[in-house]
């Protein structure tokens, strides 16, 4: 009888570790204080990957600290948002630039710029075009941005100046 309890303990505990990747990998609800894993970058790691397509990026006080809000930074980026951010730019063929990483100053929250998740591109005819004829409008955010879902699930948002983007995932890379 003994042996059987082990067993089914094992079994159970089989099965929990094994749906374990599929929960990490699920996006947080609003307001969760848990933060899925994530494999983060240093700023140099980040200009690599974006030099290697063609992806460019601006600073309003031209510099990249991540302490300093008129700064564009990719220290602490997600290695998933940078690959998402390769994976736009592929697919598009457009001309990238990024003016937003994960300096101080957004919006906090769980999927925030500041915890890596994501990027502010500068708008342009052809990559605004992209977005909206490509991914599928799912109405607008609490502040007015019409948001747009790729396949993959991430979130495209025009602000402003700016799309505002949510990467859960690097978007089929």
């Amino acid at each position: 009888m003994r042996i059987r309890s082990v067993l089914a303990a094992l079994a159970l505990t089989g099965a929990a570790l094994a749906a374990a990747p599929a929960a990490a990998a699920a996006p947080v609800s609003a307001g969760s204080d848990v933060t899925p894993f994530a494999t983060k970058i240093t700023h140099a790691q980040a200009t690599s990957m974006f030099q290697a397509v063609g992806i460019t990026w601006s600073s309003s006080g031209g510099c990249s600290n991540r302490n300093v809000s008129t700064c564009t930074s990719f220290d602490q980026l997600n290695l998933e948002t940078a690959q998402g951010a390769q994976t736009l730019k592929r697919a598009s063929g457009c001309a990238l630039n990024i003016t937003g990483g994960t300096e101080t100053g957004h919006a906090s929250g769980t999927y925030s710029h500041w915890n890596g998740y994501k990027l502010d591109y500068g708008l342009n005819t052809c990559i605004n075009s992209y977005i909206t004829n490509s991914f599928t409008y799912i109405g607008n955010r609490s502040d007015g941005a019409a948001q747009y879902r790729s396949g993959s699930g991430n979130i495209y948002a025009r602000e402003g100046n700016h799309w505002d983007v949510t990467y859960y995932n690097c978007g089929g890379c």
